[in-house]
């Protein structure tokens, strides 16, 4: 299994913290999130990690290194990071074709996320917090049974039987990976390179089958705002602490 890992884009909602250095990098409990994020996957089992850099690319190679544990991490270059994040994901298309984890890199999440999401019999499947407020922000995740037929921040769906929030933790299977692929290019071609990857995953959940693992109850973040950085200190690294022991 390689994760690859999205962590090019500029964070400007974040701005002046990320005027230079990526918010991935930012420190909780004096650490960064990319680094708990490796950590999290070398115990995992996860041999191989690729990071799609961009902005503050050196930076990230410093803290990251190309070895976490047993881990390899490797690297793929977006040029175009300051346009959408599908550029991003299509630049690791190569990997796509092989069994992956989809991360975005500024989720700070207990450890059982992972276990959960690679335990999941679904080869495809996705996480989803149904203990979520719905601010817009939120990419939602739309649930029939035991699959996902529709997500996205403003797609909403005729019917469903549980709605969520997604994580940003998409495991993709080898049969599914050259489908994303050509959703990705039409994505692409579609918006100039303009849109987000989750465009690309809502076309794919609607051609193939991919499942879904709750993770409600479980306390996680992602970083958007200085308001979820100051979250992720006080309220979501004690519950990840207690967790993980670490």
């Amino acid at each position: 299994m390689t994760a690859i890992i999205l962590v090019a884009g500029v964070a400007r909602r974040l701005a002046p913290l990320t005027d230079n250095t990526h918010k991935a990098l930012l420190p909780v409990g004096g650490r960064a999130i990319l680094a708990r994020m490796l950590d999290a996957l070398a115990s995992g089992g996860v041999r191989r990690s690729v990071l799609v850099v961009g902005h503050c690319a050196d930076q990230v190679r410093q803290v990251a290194g190309d070895r976490v544990g047993r881990m390899v991490v490797d690297y793929v270059v977006n040029p175009e990071y300051t346009r959408g994040s599908v550029l991003s994901l299509y630049a690791a298309r190569h990997y796509l074709h092989e069994p992956a984890l989809v991360m975005d890199a500024d989720v700070l999440f207990p450890r059982e996320f992972l276990r959960r999401l690679l335990a999941a019999p679904a080869p495809s499947a996705l996480l989803l917090d149904r203990g979520f407020a719905d601010t817009g922000e939120e990419v939602k995740l739309y649930t029939r049974g035991d699959r996902v037929i529709a997500l996205g921040k403003k797609v909403v769906p005729e019917a469903w039987d549980v709605v969520g929030e997604g994580v940003g933790f998409f495991k993709c299977g080898a049969e599914a990976g050259p489908a994303l692929v050509r959703y990705l290019e039409r994505v692409i071609e579609e918006s100039q390179g303009l849109s987000e990857y989750e465009d690309a995953l809502h076309m794919l959940v609607n051609s193939h089958h991919v499942g879904w693992v709750d993770v409600t109850g479980l306390r996680w973040t992602e970083i958007d705002f200085a308001e979820d950085l100051r979250r992720a200190e006080a309220d979501v690294l004690p519950h990840v602490v207690r967790l993980d022991g670490a």
